[in-house]
């Protein structure tokens, strides 16, 4: 297990809610990737066959108790290219400054997405091979969006108890308003499912999570 990178609250006790959490975790996860084998192998061609690079993603996150992760995603971007735009873009939202563009707080017409990233960044189908983050442990399907260090560093202390729980695929921000929300929204958002979480709420989380993605053609 490796080492946490930043002094998080503990993770709490096992319960069998969170077993059973875990239970639903895995089977969604091994059914996914088996019905979604065929789709899966052909956006990793595509990626390949449109842009230099692997058609995978791996990424260093923080998660559960602040500890580091390697994170899957297909790959949206052009290969080489760096994440200043994002961290002013981070730093300027936790300042409280108004980062909006036509409503949307995602990066405008970000030059490093290639143009099938566009289309699964807008779908999140890019999020897909986080089911095997899922069936190895590191993440759940429905949890605080998983961050990167840096970002893990700039949040203000009282939002560290978002890794008391495991990050998810999807979650609360994501099925209430996604990119129309900035960063220090979907830190409380964080906040308040970390606090109401619960088997039912995941649940209806997850049932709601298809059409919130259907009428917010955006992300970040």
């Amino acid at each position: 297990m490796p080492e946490a990178v930043l002094d998080f609250p503990l993770p709490t006790a096992a319960t069998w809610e969170s077993v059973a959490r875990r239970v639903v975790d895995l089977t969604v996860a091994i059914l996914g990737l088996l019905v979604l084998a065929i789709p899966l192998i052909v956006i990793g061609m595509m990626i390949r066959w449109t842009s230099v690079g692997p058609a995978l993603f791996q990424q260093q996150r923080v998660g559960f108790g602040g500890r580091t992760f390697t994170m899957y995603k297909f790959r949206t971007m052009h290969t080489g290219v760096g994440d200043e735009m994002l961290r002013a873009l981070i730093a300027a939202e936790l300042r409280g400054e108004d980062t909006s563009i036509d409503g949307s707080y995602k990066l405008d017409s970000d030059p490093r997405v290639t143009g099938v990233g566009a289309f699964l960044r807008a779908t999140s189908l890019d999020e897909l091979p986080q089911l095997l983050n899922v069936l190895v442990g590191d993440m759940s399907l429905v949890g605080p969006r998983p961050c990167l260090e840096w970002e893990a560093q700039m949040f203000p202390a009282e939002f560290r108890p978002r890794f008391s729980v495991r990050p998810g695929i999807t979650g609360l921000w994501q099925v209430s308003g996604r990119s129309a929300m900035g960063t220090l929204e979907m830190l409380h958002l964080d906040l308040t499912y970390v606090r109401t979480r619960n088997l039912i709420s995941d649940i209806s989380i997850l049932v709601r999570t298809l059409p919130s993605v259907l009428r917010d053609s955006s992300a970040r």
